[in-house]
């Protein structure tokens, strides 16, 4: 699964200032609880052998219902045992036990779907087959079998990982749980239905149509889906290869607005599957692969045979911008090298879930890499793992493997410590061990385990066997192991390079002494030299003169602080820099910041060198560093006048050297990168800077593409455009921009135009976004940016919280994997102590109540606080460099 960790957070209530219609909380089933019954693993009473699936999915319908057998294995004489459900209205439920029936009542016994089955009288040890009919209502969120309206036609999809498959049928919800899934699927004639499994054959009664599905290979309850609409869909194949005698079968599924939407992918997945093909050594391992689009999933899922994701991230047409396509192929590699490393050999439990998504996560950027390496795909993987080190520096956190006991943490382990950190760490080892090496313990645990679990000692275990070198599994173990992250002090003691290593800490923070095993590799010139550096101090050889690179290619997990005439050097070739080099520096010369060292005017001069980089990822870093500080208001308002004057000095000579004309197609001869380092000055300049030239001509462009002339804005800066348009426009343009999102067929158009709708809102906007919430036309994730957007602005933050505090409890209710740490964490742009204390004491019972979501909250508490320290140690510096700059 790869979620969009930058999507916006969910809120969906009233407010005490403007009152609105509240929107419903989802029904739910009444709960009996039970002391007894399990938070975490189910006991070991019950061994599920196979499930037969028989849905009835009607999408214009609110509910959907089932006849469910689930063959098991009974380990001992039981007149009760435990299993899971949630909000299901079971109306029939039996255990068959030799062709006979022995009632049974079902009961949930908890939020989070645990639920038990007491027999009417004993059920013997051995076979039984479990029967129930039911029926539960759809969500309207991507969590559990759920359902929107697009135009005038209703489609329903699923998306079960972590626990919500519970929520769609009776089941033994566990990754190490691996059965075969018999399917059929009843819905009215004419529409798509789509799961696991090739379609065999279909039976029509009335108006309805049964569609049966062929028997899946074992698979866990969270890899199963479902899709039933009236779908578009194109078909392909992936050419038979040296892995395949065969033409696999592909589609690609979208809902009928998107119909011209479909060739891009269609085209461009053969050539992902080949490069997976080639890398793990063997055939795709499912006989088909359907790629199906959702407009309202926050990222993808990579059920078996069958990936869904969000509109945006799959469908896109021939004006698409570079970091468009980037995401592309990232998320699209990420999710189909799961279906070997996470389908075709599972986790046997939560806690390993770690090895799939940060495996995946380094598959994604290299393989996407591979796929087009004009994309420049493969450098975002060390800015995602540079970024988990925001919340690998905090004291509340988590190792990336962790022990989960209970239902509730499962999904905090869907985080950036799991994607950035773990995919870095990954792709650390792989790039020390050599990429054969690595890839041999890859095809190695593969075979170990066809359609079976592993756990992550296994993986090292294959690791081990195909490399011989057991000191770089014990650096992998203990980045894997313990939270943090280490930071190498560069010194020159008597004619040698010295390295000391420390847990990192920001400013005020004090924590627990740690050491890892680091793989370090450093560069000076064209000499690069690695070591395994395993005590906290060593000597890595004769000192030489020239800029020193501690960390070549940007692929450690860990900072590095210099003596400040090697921060001079390393600094003055910042323009000269490879991209994961320059995001390396960039990040450890923050980092030396954010822990109370360094200078703002050593920040300021930086970015001044690194804005001419080549990269646009390092060309532009800086300014992502400088806009926290502006979100956060450690940059005041009074301060914004000099800030936005050197920000226009810094990026715009840059924007001009390149040339800007937001036409649609302008710039298409220039290189992909280049492409996405306009759209990112021009977004820099326009809002940082707030130059008055940039915003007029995206101002005259967005009023052009509005009247009529859709080539007047190109989609690459569509988003900024429509922005600006709401900035100067205020409220009027806000209402606007709101009835053109809401009759708009482009998911492209839509997902710009609900995120400009609060750009720069006022209080007066906001009071009008408090009263339109309720609108039924709205989708779930319109009212999430909406209402997120109203919380990241300084001038309607508290008017935010407010309402967040009256109404947690209502627009919590269903949170699925998504939106739950999200919730938790909203007010989480604050950078004041006391506010901290106040969330702290009045929020604390509501998320634990919600049952979901709890680390996020921590993090955000001690987040604030150290943001708080920050800003009262340095905000007077940070201004005083702003104004001093030249």
């Amino acid at each position: 699964m790869r979620p969009l960790l930058f999507a916006a957070s969910l809120l969906l209530a009233s407010t005490a200032l403007t009152p609105v219609v509240a929107l419903a909380a989802p029904a739910t089933t009444a709960i009996v609880a039970d002391a007894n019954a399990p938070k975490g693993k189910l006991p070991d009473a019950v061994t599920p052998l196979s499930y037969s699936l028989n849905l009835t999915i009607v999408p214009s319908k609110p509910r959907f219902s089932g006849h469910v057998e689930i063959d098991v294995n009974v380990k001992a004489e039981t007149k009760s045992l435990y299993l899971h459900g949630r909000d299901l209205k079971v109306s029939k439920v039996v255990a068959m036990v030799g062709g006979k029936p022995i009632a049974a009542k079902y009961t949930q016994v908890d939020d989070l779907g645990v639920a038990r089955l007491d027999f009417s009288k004993a059920v013997p040890a051995g076979r039984v087959t479990l029967v129930f009919d039911y029926d539960a209502r759809f969500t309207n969120d991507a969590a559990g079998l759920y359902r929107v309206k697009v135009g005038d036609d209703w489609y329903v999809w699923s998306q079960f990982e972590s626990i919500d498959a519970r929520g769609a049928f009776p089941s033994f919800d566990e990754p190490g749980f691996k059965t075969p899934f018999k399917v059929e699927i009843t819905t009215e004639d004419g529409l798509v239905a789509l799961s696991n499994g090739p379609e065999d054959g279909s039976t029509t009664s009335g108006k309805m149509i049964t569609h049966s599905f062929y028997r899946t290979e074992k698979l866990p309850t969270y890899l199963m889906a479902f899709v039933v609409g009236p779908f578009a869909v194109a078909e392909g194949v992936v050419p038979p290869n040296q892995f395949r005698n065969y033409a696999l079968p592909i589609r690609i599924v979208a809902t009928k607005p998107n119909a011209a939407k479909l060739k891009y992918a269609l085209d461009e997945t053969p050539s992902i599957v080949a490069h997976l093909e080639t890398y793990f050594g063997q055939a795709f391992p499912y006989p088909k692969l359907d790629q199906v689009a959702s407009p309202i999933m926050p990222g993808a899922m990579e059920n078996a045979g069958i990936d869904i994701y969000g509109d945006n991230i799959l469908l896109l047409d021939s004006g698409a911008s570079t970091t468009q396509k980037q995401t592309f192929g990232m998320v699209v590699a990420h999710e189909l090298s799961h279906q070997w490393f996470g389908d075709y050999v599972t986790p046997a439990w939560w806690d390993d879930i770690w090895l799939n998504e940060s495996f995946a996560n380094w598959m994604g950027y290299r393989i996407g890499n591979e796929w087009r390496p004009e994309l420049n795909i493969g450098v975002g993987a060390i800015g995602e793992g540079f970024e988990a080190m925001d919340d690998d520096s905090l004291k509340v956190g988590r190792p990336i493997h962790e022990k989960i006991t209970n239902n509730s943490d499962i999904d905090s382990a869907f985080d950036t410590i799991t994607y950035g950190k773990g995919g870095q760490v990954v792709s650390m080892v792989a790039g020390y061990l050599g990429d054969e090496t690595f890839k041999r313990g890859v095809r190695l645990h593969m075979s170990r385990h066809p359609y079976g679990n592993a756990t992550s000692d296994e993986f090292f275990g294959a690791l081990a066997d195909a490399a011989q070198e057991p000191g770089v599994l014990d650096a992998m173990k203990s980045f894997i192991n313990q939270q943090g992250f280490p930071t190498v002090d560069f010194t020159h003691q008597g004619g040698w390079l010295v390295a000391t290593q420390s847990r990192y800490a920001r400013l005020g923070t004090t924590l627990d002494p740690q050491s890892w095993t680091i793989p370090l590799c450093l560069r000076r010139g064209d000499e690069r030299n690695c070591f395994l550096m395993a005590q906290p101090q060593g000597t890595l050889g004769a000192d030489v003169p020239g800029a020193l690179m501690p960390n070549a290619g940007g692929t450690g997990y860990y900072r590095f602080t210099l003596t400040p005439e090697d921060w001079s050097a390393l600094i003055a070739t910042g323009d000269k820099l490879p991209a994961g080099e320059g995001l390396a520096t960039l990040d450890s010369l923050w980092g030396q910041f954010y822990a109370g060292k360094g200078t703002a005017s050593q920040l300021i001069d930086a970015a001044k060198v690194f804005v001419n980089n080549k990269d646009s990822n390092v060309a532009t870093g800086s300014a992502d560093q400088f806009d926290e500080l502006v979100t956060r208001g450690i940059i005041s308002e009074a301060g914004l006048p000099d800030y936005r004057r050197e920000m226009d000095a810094i990026y715009a000579p840059r924007l001009t050297a390149l040339g800007f004309n937001p036409k649609a197609g302008a710039h298409l001869g220039d290189d992909p990168d280049t492409q996405k380092l306009r759209q990112k000055l021009v977004a820099i300049v326009a809002d940082a800077g707030h130059d008055p030239a940039v915003r007029k001509q995206l101002l005259d462009a967005a009023n052009a593409y509005l009247g009529g002339d859709t080539t007047a804005l190109d989609q690459a800066f569509l988003g900024r455009g429509l922005k600006v348009y709401v900035e100067e426009g205020h409220l009027t343009a806000a209402k606007t921009m709101f009835d053109r999102m809401l009759s708009a067929q482009d998911e492209v158009f839509r997902s710009a135009a609900q995120k400009a709708i609060t750009s720069d809102a006022d209080t007066a906007t906001a009071t009008w976004v408090f009263s339109i919430l309720s609108d039924t036309r709205l989708r779930v994730p319109d009212r999430l940016a909406l209402v997120g957007g109203l919380m990241n602005n300084a001038a309607t933050r508290d008017m935010t919280y407010d309402w967040l505090k009256a109404n947690y409890d209502s627009f919590s209710a269903g949170a699925g994997i998504f939106s739950a740490g999200r919730i938790a964490s909203l007010p989480h742009d604050y950078c004041d102590a006391a506010k901290a204390d106040e969330i702290d004491h009045i929020m604390r019972p509501k998320v634990i109540a919600a049952g979901r979501g709890e680390l996020s909250f921590n993090r955000m508490l001690e987040d604030i606080r150290s943001c708080s320290v920050l800003k009262d140690a340095r905000g007077a510096d940070i201004a005083a460099a702003f104004k001093d700059a030249k």
